[in-house]
């Protein structure tokens, strides 16, 4: 969107040209005005500054400081071919995530007749998958070839990775 009588190297994707660019907003904290407006978040503009877990790669897209959201963040997840995460959990976030490529693999711990035993759930591009908080887990990517790529949207601003020695069964209250 050009505003109007505007320079095309002046171009603003936004519905109030006035407002600071999106680039210049990771520098600063989330301000009211960031709550008035519709963002627009390139592909090219995500950000690879957030929490990692080896063998992945995120990229954050909606987030406190990128567009001022209080209960939401949102980005993607690299999963590189023949790797597994460490394991992890995302603390109080409830994960939805969303296949967009390959078929990533899911391993959490369940406890079954008085045995723990690691679960795998495998998956293929249109899935989803819900993560409760403080689930301990981690993602694979079993194919050789081809990287997997998910959509994540968690229920906190930020995204938070708490990387664990091992996967366990949470007690009932825990």
């Amino acid at each position: 969107m050009t505003t109007p009588g505007g320079d095309p190297a002046q171009q603003h994707d936004a519905f109030h040209p006035h407002l600071r660019d999106p680039k210049d907003l990771k520098a600063t904290a989330p301000d009211s005005s960031l709550r008035m407006r519709l963002h627009h978040i390139r592909t090219e503009d995500v950000d690879p500054g957030t929490a990692q877990t080896e063998g992945m790669r995120r990229f954050a897209a909606i987030s406190g400081l990128s567009v001022g959201s209080e209960r939401l963040w949102m980005g993607q997840t690299h999963v590189a071919p023949d790797t597994a995460s460490a394991n992890h959990h995302h603390g109080e976030s409830e994960t939805a995530i969303f296949v967009v490529r390959g078929h990533p693999e899911f391993v959490f711990a369940e406890e079954r007749d008085g045995h723990v035993e690691e679960v795998r759930l495998r998956t293929r591009p249109g899935d989803y998958i819900f993560v409760p908080p403080f689930v301990p887990h981690r993602e694979e990517n079993p194919d050789p070839d081809d990287e997997a790529v998910v959509v994540i949207a968690r229920s906190t601003q930020e995204a938070i990775v708490v990387n664990l020695p091992e996967l366990y069964v949470l007690e009932p209250g825990e």
